[in-house]
């Protein structure tokens, strides 16, 4: 029997890796990166195997697809940030076995999800900044699941989570963490003025709806927040439309869950988005 052994909702903000370079940035990311070492330092006393990401910045436009290679290596600049993500580096091992499993199962649950082992297919910086940070030295395998979702139901990503979170307890022989790689209002700074907004959320209504959606999580209000999360989701510009989230919560129960979130690194703004690490203890369905 397999276990989802560790869930969180995590940033990816490219500032990160520019965090490390030298210059007036060095440092600016220190909280959001030792927040994902404090995440990765949790998946291995769990004993976690591997790590299953949910990745808002695979956009696709037919069907939910899995990146479950055996490999993945490369150098990747980001071209929406190229000036913040520039020849990164990476090596991970994947795990073809878990990704057609869980697409399997997906499908058999009525979602129609596709297993990519054989491809050319990068990983994408929603995965591949954290992996930096929680995986360097290649101890766990790494699945990424496309929620970038132009045209897909949000209950639809609720029903994956399901079909992922009951495959993993039925069918795999492991432990996997499933992190939800994601802002929560994901309002961008206006062109022209983004440097004034590295450290800033768009709007003041944007930066208090956040903060309101934060005490929801870490007060349990489950119930409440998954009736709002599709207005949300519009309203303050949800990144990939906040599939990640819905597939995070369809893995935990959707408004059956009672856990509580753990703020793991603050709430921050980043080039106009709001931006977190919060784990959930994940509870029995």
């Amino acid at each position: 029997m397999g276990q989802v052994a560790l869930a969180a909702k995590i940033t990816h903000v490219p500032s990160m890796y520019l965090s490390e370079m030298d210059g007036p940035n060095k440092g600016c990311r220190d909280a959001a990166i030792n927040g994902h070492k404090e995440i990765s330092k949790r998946c291995r006393e769990a004993g976690i195997d591997t790590i299953l990401v949910f990745d808002t910045h695979w956009l696709v436009n037919a069907g939910y697809h899995i990146n479950c290679a055996a490999d993945f290596s490369g150098v990747y600049t980001s071209n929406e940030l190229p000036h913040f993500i520039k020849n990164l580096p990476y090596q991970y091992r994947g795990n073809p076995e878990l990704g057609h499993l869980l697409a399997e199962a997906a499908t058999e649950a009525g979602i129609h999800t596709r297993a990519h082992s054989d491809t050319s297919l990068p990983l994408e910086y929603g995965t591949l900044v954290p992996m930096r940070y929680m995986n360097d030295d290649d101890h766990f395998k790494v699945v990424s699941v496309s929620a970038m979702c132009q045209v897909h139901n949000l209950d639809d990503s609720r029903r994956l989570g399901l079909a992922f979170r009951e495959a993993i307890e039925q069918r795999y022989d492991g432990k996997v963490a499933v992190l939800a790689s994601g802002s929560l209002s994901h309002r961008f700074a206006q062109n022209g003025v983004s440097e004034e907004y590295l450290f800033k959320v768009w709007s003041e209504f944007l930066e208090t709806t956040d903060r309101e959606v934060i005490k929801m999580w870490e007060d349990g209000e489950w119930d409440k927040f998954t009736k709002m999360l599709p207005e949300y989701a519009e309203k303050c510009h949800g990144e990939g439309f906040m599939h990640d989230t819905a597939m995070l919560l369809g893995v935990l129960g959707w408004d059956k869950y009672q856990g509580k979130a753990e703020i793991v690194t603050p709430y921050f703004g980043s080039s106009g988005t709001g931006q977190l690490n919060a784990v959930f203890p994940v509870e029995a369905l």
